[in-house]
């Protein structure tokens, strides 16, 4: 059957449903929460705010389905309240083309680069860009499967009807549709339930599920789309309208032609902030990378790539596009932690791990080696290096550092997120990769409630990034996959030492950095590069030290009578 929630993001219900006096009680209730996170202001909680404040908000996994239209304010709302950072940047107005920027600096330079991407954008950009638009975003994300993603498409009856622009603007609106020649019980999105990956179709959209949704963001903040502003984050109506009917604001930012039609015409109803888009495309990535993590790391690139398209669109604007991501990655750990989930995802991963592995011949052992066996000419996203060039500014995008660095608490159940690539690691493990890779403080977007939006994700999937204090790792040659075998491709530094446990193979691949030593106990542990075993104390004890080239050990080494070197 087809997927119950396989519908594209769209816009919320009308504003004009909603009283005066509540927007003005979110108005105040928001610049509370911008106090709380970004003061020195003042600021005068209403007393069952204050009540609350005493005990602290409950954490977002525990508090996600709070998420719903009836709640429009922080103290009420898990997703408003972790998008707090955008409170310290813009005071929600009266209406919606009413409010100020609290941050100018940075909503002037979100407006600019939004106008520079625009105006630089070529025909077939555009083009992507109305394709990302249109096609269903779990569908689109897809792509970050690589020489898996056709696979995917046909066991799942994944279809869309969206698969090329037209050169201009259309004479209408366009949206996705099941084409009328797919083959029976074939559905949008990540497809259907009843397919043969039917529980992989089902964890997507069950993390796109009814608690996902932006528009309670939207209706929060009130931030408008860049192409209603000019560079101050303004809207000035000019009084005129373009050919299609719609008003004309003062604003350097210009919509793909192919879009135009695609255009709100509510504006109170068609806020930018968070973009929904973004949020469904990181959504769906996340899902995806846990039922198969052998492409967790392109999913993520491709879930940037996709919001990038937004900016090129004209449809959003950066800081829409990170608090899209932001939400994101707290909405899929919330989901994927819930014990209401616990056997959706596990099935999810076991259905995806058999069919591919059935349909490529392949084994746990090697499915990993042909789900990157192709090149960049087919697979977008086989290059590592450029994956993680183009994702790096888009981390932060015009955001500049400011304040001092404190150390980030990784947020309750985003451990989860690393569940199925990390397999080999236990929860406080993987909460430390999450830790020693996010992002340092001072981004004011990324530094709200939480601070969901330091984790770097990308740099996650390659293991930690520092040994703050001795890390025992194990893995099993006996359970394939990940278990087994593993790489961490990061530039590991740290006073902590490794100790490599268990009969599987450990690969160290960066500019290694760490002080504390290396042991091996057991199984085999690989230098892929020439500084991979830090600059500490080296000790065979057990199992295999396996170089790849020439290793420096600038302290000392020893081995065990009858231990292997290779």
């Amino acid at each position: 059957m087809p997927s119950p929630a396989g519908q594209q993001y769209t816009p919320s219900a009308r504003a004009s449903e909603r009283a005066l006096n509540r927007r003005v009680f979110l108005r105040n209730s928001l610049g509370a929460s911008a106090g709380l996170l970004a003061a020195p202001t003042v600021v005068t909680w209403p007393a069952a705010a204050d009540a609350k404040a005493a005990t602290g908000p409950a954490a977002f996994v525990d508090d996600y389905t709070t998420n719903v239209l009836a709640n429009l304010t922080p103290e009420t709302n898990a997703v408003i309240r972790v998008l707090g950072g955008m409170s310290a940047v813009w005071k929600t107005g009266g209406a919606w083309n009413t409010g100020t920027p609290l941050r100018p600096e940075v909503l002037r330079a979100n407006m600019r680069y939004c106008a520079r991407v625009t105006a630089a954008r070529t025909d077939a950009q555009a083009k992507e860009a109305f394709i990302y638009d249109r096609q269903h975003q779990s569908y689109a994300t897809i792509a970050g499967l690589g020489p898996l993603a056709d696979l995917y498409r046909s066991g799942a009856k994944a279809v869309t009807s969206i698969t090329g622009a037209p050169d201009g603007t259309p004479s209408g609106k366009i949206n996705d549709a099941v084409p009328a020649d797919a083959p029976a019980g074939s559905a949008l999105g990540a497809g259907a339930h009843d397919s043969a990956l039917g529980k992989v179709a089902e964890l997507v959209d069950t993390v796109r599920g009814p608690f996902a949704s932006g528009n309670p963001s939207k209706y929060a903040y009130q931030y408008p789309r860049p192409w209603r502003m000019n560079e101050d984050s303004e809207v000035v109506d000019t009084g005129r309208t373009d050919p299609l009917g719609f008003p004309v604001y003062e604003s350097a930012v210009v919509v793909a032609p192919q879009l135009l039609w695609q255009r709100g015409s509510a504006p109170a109803d068609d806020g930018g902030f968070p973009s929904g888009h973004t949020n469904a495309f990181h959504l769906a990535a996340l899902a995806y990378a846990y039922a198969v993590p052998e492409r967790f790391q392109e999913l993520v690139a491709c879930a940037y790539e996709l919001s990038h398209t937004r900016i090129v669109a004209g449809m959003h604007s950066t800081v829409d596009v990170i608090g899209g991501r932001v939400m994101a990655t707290a909405l899929a750990a919330a989901t994927l932690a819930d014990p209401a989930n616990a056997a959706l995802k596990a099935a999810a991963r076991d259905q995806a791990a058999a069919y591919f592995q059935q349909r490529t011949g392949t084994t746990a052992d090697t499915l990993y080696a042909y789900a990157h066996s192709a090149a960049v000419d087919t697979d977008r996203y086989a290059d590592r290096t450029a994956n993680a060039r183009a994702l790096e500014p888009r981390l932060t995008y015009v955001l500049t550092r400011h304040g001092r660095s404190t150390a980030l608490t990784v947020p309750k159940g985003a451990e989860v997120l690393l569940e199925t690539r990390l397999p080999y690691l236990d929860a406080a493990q993987r909460r430390e990769v999450l830790r020693t890779t996010a992002l340092p403080s001072g981004y004011v977007l990324l530094d709200g409630v939480e601070q969901w939006g330091r984790l770097n994700l990308f740099a996650a999937a390659d293991g930690y990034g520092s040994f703050d204090s001795d890390v025992y790792v194990t893995l099993d040659a006996a359970v394939g996959g990940f278990g087994a075998a593993d790489s961490w491709r990061n530039d590991i530094d740290g006073r902590g030492a490794l100790v490599k446990r268990g009969t599987g193979t450990l690969t160290l691949t960066g500019a290694n950095r760490y002080t504390g030593g290396t042991r091996v106990a057991e199984g085999t542990l690989v230098a892929g590069s020439s500084s991979a075993l830090g600059t500490g104390d080296v000790r065979v004890a057990g199992g295999t030290l396996r170089a790849t080239a020439a290793v420096r050990v600038p302290g000392s080494y020893t081995q065990s009578s009858g231990r292997p070197w290779t």
